[in-house]
């Protein structure tokens, strides 16, 4: 799936793993995807010392794939061949320009990954350029300068390869830089300027140990920025926060919010001056239109909000107000004393919805709560050894005019407030039962007053139309706090749903 979308965004190669170095590589050069514009590479290494390239079974492996074009790395800095490898460097350079031959003639299209090249240029230039010239001059299209320690900085990448371009010309050059020190996207960027022309990266910046450079960063600056043309096109580029949030979801882990270009806060405006800027013209605060990459602008609303992020929000929720009517100030001084007391409706765009709403207009009253009691039991033996676990909830609600109570047990006593709720209310508001919890955050408020501390409770939401929300609520009873920002979530899907409340109130 994640190759077929490297194709979809335009993107020139995918190196698809190393074949026989594992079962999941295996599996996929096995079958691997049809792309319709990527060209699919196999990774791999040279030979090895005291094998003739037709014997060796590693590439031959790599040939067997049938794929067009194979990457090699081999080693470029002698430290790296006297102690890691333990051959002499006449034979590394051999193993290089004889692997790349054999694989240019079997598979078509040969790269090679020069590891450790600018540690190695900095420690034997002359070594480390006959290692890039012998993969050169057995007909390597590409010859990739690894910063493989991720230790260089931006101004020395650009002063080596402007050496390099003097013996390999720069559109036969690539670059792979790592991120131990916070610069591969800007060491990437500074090797084009000095004449590479292909940029080996991933997929927000996964990779080892720091990570690689983020090809989700590295697009919109070579394209918009510094004017390049890529293999992704215009349209291809507002698929950039689709892709990136695709990536996190195979891994199970949450987009991080303050990702450049495609993170939710990338285009977030808090502070009442920067909103206001922003209402007369978004380039005020915006370094470029957030739809070139599929991101959206977020007006958000705190304690630092002024008027203009009051209407601005009214605007994005499509909420209709006259801005001189009194109820905005009131409102905004409530928001603001909430906020204050801990409240945050910085992400948690439901809550505030609501709340304006219910201020400025109505909202329907789908339920009401008369109460809940929550049992949670734990058992131990004798032995001190935890022997069984329960959590019961009993909900009494009123829903039109009409008492109702339920009881559920769960997996803790916030899941089972949940199920509680669930039982009484999808029945009356089957609307909900595709809605289901994706995220739940808890925040220690004033963590001096330890157990008695103040708590606040995100939770997101999801439901089967792939519309997501988050809602907030605060108390210094965990459960409390839940219930507030679950009965957010449970009234935002009914309310955004169209749904009329039963009994018609």
């Amino acid at each position: 799936a994640i190759a077929i979308e490297l194709d979809r965004l335009g993107i020139d190669y995918v190196e698809g793993g190393w074949p026989g170095a594992n079962p999941t590589d295996d599996a996929f050069f096995a079958k691997p995807p049809k792309m319709k514009k990527a060209v699919l590479s196999a990774f791999g290494m040279t030979r090895r010392p005291g094998r003739s390239s037709e014997n060796d079974p590693g590439l031959n492996g790599l040939i067997n794939t049938g794929v067009k074009t194979v990457t090699l790395v081999g080693k470029s800095w002698d430290f790296q061949v006297d102690v890691a490898l333990g051959i002499e460097r006449a034979e590394n350079i051999a193993m290089i320009g004889d692997s790349i031959a054999y694989v240019k003639e079997k598979a078509g299209e040969a790269m090679f990954d020069a590891e450790h090249f600018f540690d190695g240029y900095k420690a034997n230039p002359e070594f480390a350029m006959q290692c890039c010239k012998a993969a050169y001059d057995a007909g390597a299209r590409w010859i990739v300068l690894c910063d493989t320690n991720g230790g260089t900085l931006p101004d020395e990448i650009e002063h080596i390869i402007g050496d390099v371009t003097k013996h390999i010309p720069g559109t036969h050059l690539g670059i792979h830089c790592h991120d131990d020190t916070g610069n591969a996207v800007a060491n990437s960027l500074a090797a084009v300027r000095a004449g590479v022309r292909q940029i080996q990266g991933t997929l927000n910046g996964l990779g080892e140990r720091c990570g690689n450079a983020n090809l989700i960063s590295l697009l919109p600056s070579l394209m918009l920025k510094m004017g390049y043309e890529t293999g992704v096109s215009e349209e291809g580029l507002k698929r950039l926060v689709h892709v990136s949030r695709l990536m996190d979801e195979r891994l199970s882990r949450a987009p991080s919010r303050n990702a450049p270009y495609v993170g939710e806060s990338a285009f977030a405006h808090k502070g009442g001056l920067h909103v206001s800027a922003i209402e007369k013209d978004p380039s005020c605060y915006e370094h470029i239109n957030p739809e070139q990459v599929g991101n959206e602008r977020t007006i958000i609303m705190s304690n630092q909000a002024g008027r203009s992020n009051l209407i601005a929000k009214f605007r994005e929720v499509g909420l209709e107000v006259d801005p001189k009517d009194p109820k905005v100030n009131t409102l905004l001084d409530e928001i603001k004393e909430l906020e204050n007391s801990g409240y945050s409706y910085d992400g948690a765009d439901a809550s505030f919805e609501l709340l304006a709403r219910r201020r400025l207009e109505s909202v329907p009253e789908y339920f009401r709560l008369e109460s809940f009691r929550v049992i949670d039991e734990r058992t131990w033996d004798k032995s001190h050894v935890l022997k069984n676990t329960m959590s019961e909830t009993t909900v009494k609600l009123f829903i039109g005019g009409e008492r109702k109570m339920d009881v559920a047990e769960g997996n803790g006593p916030v899941n089972a407030l949940d199920a509680a709720l669930r039982k009484i209310l999808i029945p009356i508001y089957p609307e909900l039962e595709s809605l289901h919890l994706v995220d739940f955050k808890v925040r220690i408020l004033n963590g001096d007053k330890a157990t008695g501390a103040i708590t606040r409770v995100m939770i997101e939401s999801a439901d089967g139309d792939g519309n997501n929300w988050t809602t907030v609520g605060m108390s210094s009873n965990i459960i409390d706090a839940s219930y507030e920002a679950l009965r957010d979530s449970l009234i935002y899907k009914l309310y955004t749903s169209g749904v009329k409340a039963y009994g018609g109130n």
